[in-house]
């Protein structure tokens, strides 16, 4: 059984556990639990209504978010010629073909976030077992798999989130940090939910956010009230 520290009560303590939160009330509670010597990142995890096994329930995507995420992305692009160019000139960390893919087969994977043009596909799809696990693949629901890089390139520095539910059906995703405003907090979690919302699919059954929670890289959660997350539109 795992031993629960000191801090770890202490920080317990300042949370009421029968209590549903509502966003503003979760996020203060939350940013007061800041205890650690680092910009601790701000967690929104929500729990779905949805059978992943099913494709038309499988939720992913990505947003960007208003204020950001606080950290800094390294990216790389599969592309050449023009494209390559334009990547370049957008910000993009690391540009390449085969050079860039002989990098990932040998482990060196100094980057956060792939995009590739359509073209690379083939190249970048002999990748998919080093990069799969990662989650770093390419793909079009994200728009990493486009011929606009210089747009997915900027998106990414200046905040998108991609998302993707897992096998239980949660979603989890950074909204910020703990040193970002009250405000800007928020703004970021009504974007992120709102793109969640729209993404509900037809088939689902039952409710949709069953449960939200909100927490720190080394806090407990804050339970939200999955009624007010579902009547963000």
């Amino acid at each position: 059984m795992k031993k629960v520290t000191k801090r770890l009560k202490k920080l317990q303590s300042k949370i009421d556990t029968t209590r549903m939160y509502d966003i503003e009330s979760g996020i203060t509670i939350v940013k007061s639990l800041a205890s650690i010597k680092f910009d601790e990142t701000v967690e929104l995890a929500l729990s779905l209504g949805v059978d992943p096994r099913h494709a038309d329930q499988m939720i992913r995507g990505a947003v960007v978010l208003p204020h950001g995420t606080g950290k800094r992305v390294r990216v790389a692009v599969f592309a050449k010629g023009v494209k390559a160019d334009e990547a370049k000139a957008a910000g993009a960390d690391i540009v390449g073909t085969d050079d860039l893919a002989e990098q990932i087969k040998n482990g060196n994977i100094n980057f956060d976030m792939l995009i590739a043009t359509p073209d690379m596909m083939a190249l970048v799809g002999n990748l998919g077992r080093i990069l799969g696990p990662k989650g770093l693949m390419p793909t079009p629901k994200t728009g990493t798999v486009t011929l606009d890089v210089s747009r997915a390139v900027i998106d990414i520095k200046n905040g998108q989130v991609n998302f993707r539910v897992d096998k239980k059906g949660v979603i989890h995703a950074p909204i910020g940090k703990a040193s970002f405003q009250q405000d800007e907090i928020k703004e970021n979690m009504l974007e992120f939910v709102r793109n969640i919302n729209r993404l509900k699919p037809s088939s689902a059954k039952g409710k949709y956010i069953r449960s939200g929670t909100l927490s720190l890289t080394m806090s407990p959660g804050v339970k939200l009230d999955s009624q007010e997350l579902m009547d963000i539109k």
